[in-house]
């Protein structure tokens, strides 16, 4: 990839870095983690952001759990410390959707990614390296678990809703199951209950990806010299799964068959389409400000989510749910199908919960979710405000 200065091994964020609006939330030394995987996991750290002020009987906290490579920045501004802009800027803050001079509003990062939290490119705590390979593999339960901990250590029994998308969305669904008695609502966006096949292929082959690179070095890759990471697999890995977020008629609309140096470049094999310039512009930019082992450990995580996982059937994993349930999604996403989100609403429905179903209007597919807040913020507000 071109690159005027060599790019670290890893875009994820390390002790020293600006810090941003960060705080941190470490674990007692005597408390460890039993991660799903059968092992213990020690010195655990959570990153976080939180936004207005929590009331005196704590009873106004909305948690926001964010996507695969999301952070806890969900709002405000880029800056040091900060890559990018809040990943739900426009529907959260003072006046907004999720209005923050009502709601006291917080955002981890999980449990495996890069921006803070513990992950493959944190220091473990035997030997002050990092982790690397020695990552264990985890799941979206275990994240939840990391942010039931946080909630403890910001005072928060109950949070008033919990909300999210793409795997946030499966956090949200965690929640529901795993601490049904500590949610007074719920809101599930593109999301899943069950990991499908086709789910699990698409991040299979980003994985791959990875792997194949062998900058990799099999995971242990952070004392290589800048330049030398596995950029190539990650932002390959990237490419395959933008593709999957956005829809064939917006790919159309957008780019047709345009090539980028116009008809004379369909006489070269180096020739490109300007999709193609697109899809190496979101890869390269993702390897900026994000860690390949981050990608690998999260990407696994989703494959293997499956609120029903040690609880019998899915039919007695949602008996679980005993709170009020809004799911979202959107006609053109064919990476989770608005059936998935239907599905949810139903089985919950069926308990005799009240759940509800609204359908996103937009051409632009999964991403949908993060672009079309003119028709996600309204719905969110609706319902968190009818909640009493």
């Amino acid at each position: 990839m071109a690159s005027r200065t060599p790019l670290p091994v890893t875009g994820a964020w390390r002790v020293g870095d600006p810090v941003g609006h960060r705080e941190f939330f470490t674990y007692p030394a005597d408390r460890r983690l039993a991660l799903d995987n059968g092992s213990v996991m020690s010195g655990i750290v959570a990153a976080y952001e939180t936004w207005g002020q929590l009331n005196s009987d704590a009873s106004n906290a909305i948690l926001l759990c964010h996507a695969w490579t999301g952070d806890s920045h969900a709002a405000g501004r880029a800056e040091d410390g900060h890559a990018g802009p809040g990943w739900w800027e426009s529907a959260v803050g003072p006046g907004r959707a999720i209005d923050t001079n009502q709601w006291f509003v917080v955002c981890a990062n999980v449990l495996g990614g890069c921006q803070g939290s513990t992950g493959p490119a944190s220091s473990h705590p035997e030997d002050g390296k990092p982790y690397g390979s020695r990552f264990p593999v985890i799941t979206i339960r275990d994240m939840v678990r990391v942010q039931a901990r946080l909630a403890d250590h910001l005072g928060v029994a109950v949070w008033h809703s919990v909300i999210g998308g793409s795997m946030g969305g499966m956090q949200v669904l965690e929640w529901a199951v795993t601490f049904p008695e500590r949610v007074r609502s719920l809101i599930p966006i593109a999301t899943c209950a069950q990991a499908s096949a086709q789910q699990i292929a698409w991040g299979s082959i980003g994985r791959r990806a990875i792997i194949n690179d062998p900058k990799w070095r099999g995971g242990d890759y952070y004392e290589a010299a800048p330049g030398d990471g596995p950029h190539e697999g990650l932002s390959t890995a990237r490419m395959v799964a933008q593709v999957t977020f956005r829809s064939d008629n917006v790919f159309t609309d957008r780019f047709g068959r345009d090539m980028t140096g116009g008809s004379s470049s369909s006489k070269s094999l180096d020739g490109k389409f300007e999709v193609e310039r697109y899809l190496e512009y979101h890869g390269d930019k993702l390897v900026s400000r994000f860690d390949a082992n981050s990608y690998m450990t999260i990407g696994k995580a989703m494959d293997l989510h499956d609120i029903a996982r040690g609880r019998n059937t899915l039919e007695s994993a949602v008996a679980r749910i005993n709170s009020p349930v809004l799911t979202m999604g959107i006609w053109s996403d064919f990476l989770y199908p608005e059936y998935q989100q239907k599905q949810i609403r139903d089985m919950v429905a069926a308990n005799g919960i009240r759940a509800e179903y609204v359908e996103v209007d937009s051409p632009h597919g999964h991403d949908a979710f993060l672009i079309e807040l003119d028709q996600v913020g309204p719905a969110v507000q609706r319902f968190i405000e009818s909640i009493d």
